[in-house]
């Protein structure tokens, strides 16, 4: 039941414009991004490096309304790009669709992707977002992967469709990060029960790792934060002797820190996922969702407030 009201307030359009204004909120949210702003990020991808750790970051936004909003988002991402290569870092992009242009026409979005890959000195992740968007996301990647091959693209477990999206990906040799999936989406669509989706996620996640070996697959980032399916992933890449180019482990920055300490300690390979910016009210009620239990968290700061 949790979990479902907190999806539902990731769409809640009056909640995420009076929400953010609150401090608690903002307090609260800190544990999960560094800030809003690029400098935000960079600060904490440098922490990160000194530490060996690589990154990913993620401007925070969906569902821009004009190509003019969707090409400001390109450019804030060029510049992105230039201020990882000053600064030497090994940090990829993960951007979503919508924020690219999507729902102002493949075309555009197709331009987008391919514009922010050529510049970038790693991949650019496409990310998914909810269920109606998915069909889009796989032409768009398949389209923008053609003509740049540094492109990747996410898959979420937790659809039914999944399994069977994956095997006709498989003859491009795609980058894949699987996920489990964090947004609201009915039974037919999703799977509703939590064992039943980490039994999904255990299954395609070792398949991929299988099929990195053998060569049908291109690079496998294991996103999740469950303790148990990565040593369980960790065990199958080191029994297939798979390489720190082969996979990784791709976990959020500020959820499950001594899990990432743990991993990193015993040499598993390890990327984390900085997010950044103003738009940031419906993915930190995704995380919320995700692991119910950091809503403890939220509440220790309105009592702080």
């Amino acid at each position: 039941m949790l979990k479902s009201a907190l999806l539902w307030a990731s769409t809640n359009a009056t909640l995420a414009a009076r929400l953010p204004r609150y401090r608690f909120v903002q307090r609260a949210v800190r544990r999960f991004m560094p800030g809003e702003t690029m400098e935000d990020a960079f600060r904490e991808a440098e922490a990160l490096r000194e530490r060996g750790l690589p990154t990913l970051v993620t401007e925070l936004g969906e569902n821009v309304d004009s190509a003019a909003a969707a090409g400001r988002v390109v450019d804030a991402y060029r510049a992105l790009s230039a201020g990882i290569a000053r600064r030497g870092l090994d940090m990829q992009l993960s951007v979503k669709p919508t924020h690219l242009g999507m729902d102002q026409g493949m075309e555009l979005a197709v331009r987008n992707v391919v514009t922010l890959a050529r510049e970038a000195e790693g991949t650019v992740w496409l990310d998914m977002e909810s269920s109606p968007y998915v069909d889009a996301t796989l032409e768009l990647f398949r389209e923008a992967r053609a003509q740049a091959p540094n492109v990747g693209i996410c898959l979420q477990a937790y659809l039914h469709r999944t399994e069977e999206d994956y095997e006709a990906l498989l003859p491009l040799r795609p980058d894949i990060r699987l996920v489990k999936g964090a947004y609201m989406e009915p039974p037919e669509v999703a799977i509703p029960r939590k064992a039943d989706v980490d039994e999904a996620y255990r299954r395609l996640a070792l398949r991929m790792l299988r099929d990195r070996k053998e060569g049908r697959m291109g690079f496998v980032g294991v996103g999740t934060h469950d303790a148990r399916l990565l040593g369980e992933a960790a065990r199958t890449a080191a029994a297939l002797g798979l390489a720190r180019a082969d996979w990784e482990v791709e976990m959020l920055y500020g959820i499950a820190v001594q899990e990432q300490n743990r991993l990193h300690g015993a040499g598993t390979p390890l990327r984390v996922l900085i997010s950044y910016g103003a738009h940031w009210f419906p993915w930190y009620m995704r995380r919320l969702a995700e692991r119910p239990a950091n809503v403890a968290f939220v509440l220790r700061q309105v009592v702080r407030r």
